[in-house]
């Protein structure tokens, strides 16, 4: 399994002028690596509908590259938006998956059928441009550049070690960063739209 952390630096390199948005967890260690913060956008608390907002992105901004880091959790509970994403083929569409194989959030529950579920083979059947998993940093980081070179959309599997939350949500100190209001706003202004 991997740490997310190192996903990150490792695609952070790559990552150029591509607008990033996260979800689960593991998605929170973003904040501490990204380097282009005024083309990240933070959607916290979306949790099966990061897919969504991240396909709208892509559809609306076609000139921008639109990477989601994504979570089984919140993948499967809007698992449908992968035959629209793979219908509508948006070219510059990446959908990172980073699956730990339970609910880390909300104390670790196992995801369903995690053990059996192919992330990959869900993606290649719902007509993503290409599929791939990962389980070694080093692969990943030697081809992540072509792969964000590639026509999209582009599916990318990977397990990482499980960070398990067990404190009650509403007893957690705040998340740092920016707002989902605060992070739209600088987008806007990095994009110029008004």
């Amino acid at each position: 399994m991997l740490d997310p952390i190192d996903i990150f630096k490792a695609f952070n390199t790559f990552r150029n002028d591509s607008i990033v948005t996260t979800s689960g967890t593991a998605g929170r260690h973003w904040n501490s690596v990204s380097t282009n913060k005024s083309r990240d956008i933070t959607l916290g608390g979306a949790m099966g509908h990061t897919i969504s907002a991240a396909f709208g992105l892509a559809l609306g901004l076609p000139d921008e590259k639109i990477v989601l880091f994504d979570s089984e959790g919140a993948l499967l509970m809007n698992l449908g938006v992968m035959a629209s994403i793979g219908g509508k083929k948006p070219s510059n569409f990446i959908h990172i998956l980073l699956d730990n194989g339970c609910y880390a959030t909300t104390g670790g529950q196992p995801v369903p059928n995690a053990e059996n579920i192919d992330y990959v083979k869900i993606a290649e059947g719902a007509g993503y441009a290409s599929a791939h998993h990962f389980n070694d940093i080093e692969e990943f980081a030697t081809n992540i550049k072509a792969l964000l070179d590639e026509e999209g959309p582009i599916f990318i599997s990977m397990k990482i070690m499980p960070e398990i939350q067990n404190t009650p949500i509403g007893l957690r100190p705040p998340r740092s960063g920016p707002t989902r209001s605060e992070s739209i706003e600088s987008l806007r202004e990095e994009l110029g739209i008004i």
